[in-house]
């Protein structure tokens, strides 16, 4: 494992406790009011390090903050980023265990990209995502914190993952050509209820810039995205919280059809 500051460590530690706990647990800027954004990344990475050492790969990367209105909320300018590990994805008409497996789920929808080249930054335009990306796919995000009450800042999240935990992709792929990835539509509901739609121009105008983005600030820190990643490029409407039994479909037009999940009690 990489060498890592004291301080990265205790911080990794006290985030890790709330997953050996199952509990959240306060926030790590209480703990350290002044830690930095970069801080925060080298938290998240310890704990992907320590994830790696246990037998997990890394499979992808999940972009947070995509859209004006969360940047805003958290007063910061850019997207945040965490790693999709193999444990996080779920299979089609597999349950999410909610007292085992997650803490206080929200659920997004979003746009996948399938990466068929690698991408490094810094220069990477988002003319180089799409000839780097094999398809594009519907996608279901449930974000989780390990933070008590999601009272987050910033470095809360980044050191937390971005606050990620699980995610089911579509089964309807399209290449990049084929696919309006900014007029697309996108209805979420819970227990069959309409409870928002978003649109693809709502994660910065385009996910794949966000996916730009993306390569282009993993370059800070020397990592890659990979031929095979796959990148969930953000959220295309507000993120909803879930509760036992519920059931979420997220509808896409353009072809790219339905996404479902529901969270269920252990037997």
């Amino acid at each position: 494992m990489t060498n890592y500051p004291d301080k990265v460590k205790s911080l990794a530690n006290h985030l890790w406790s709330a997953f050996e706990n199952h509990q959240g647990v306060e926030p790590v800027t209480k703990l350290e009011p002044n830690l930095t954004t970069d801080e925060a990344y080298y938290v998240q990475l310890y704990n992907v390090d320590r994830q790696l050492e246990a037998g997990k790969t890394i499979i992808g990367k999940k972009i947070g903050l995509t859209s004006k209105a969360m940047q805003e909320s958290l007063g910061v300018d850019e997207p945040d980023y965490g790693h999709l590990l193999s444990d996080m994805v779920i299979e089609k008409d597999t349950p999410v265990i909610y007292s085992d497996q997650v803490l206080q789920p929200r659920v997004e929808g979003e746009l996948a990209f399938i990466l068929k080249e690698d991408l490094t930054g810094p220069n990477v335009s988002v003319e180089d995502v799409l000839n780097a990306t094999e398809s594009i796919v519907a996608a279901i995000e449930i974000v989780d914190s390990r933070v008590q009450d999601w009272k987050i800042t910033l470095q809360d999240t980044v050191a937390d993952n971005g606050s990620s935990a699980f995610y089911i992709l579509g089964d309807k792929h399209f290449k990049p050509e084929d696919l309006d990835r900014i007029g697309v539509k996108m209805q979420l509901f819970k227990n069959d209820e309409l409870i928002n739609e978003g649109d693809g121009a709502a994660v910065l105008g385009d996910s794949a810039y966000c996916v730009a983005w993306l390569a282009n600030k993993l370059s800070a820190f020397d990592i890659q995205l990979k031929a095979g990643e796959v990148i969930l490029a953000g959220a295309l409407s507000a993120a909803i919280g879930a509760e036992m039994s519920d059931q979420f479909t997220c509808k896409f037009t353009e072809g790219l059809g339905d996404v479902s999940i529901r969270f269920e009690e252990k037997e």
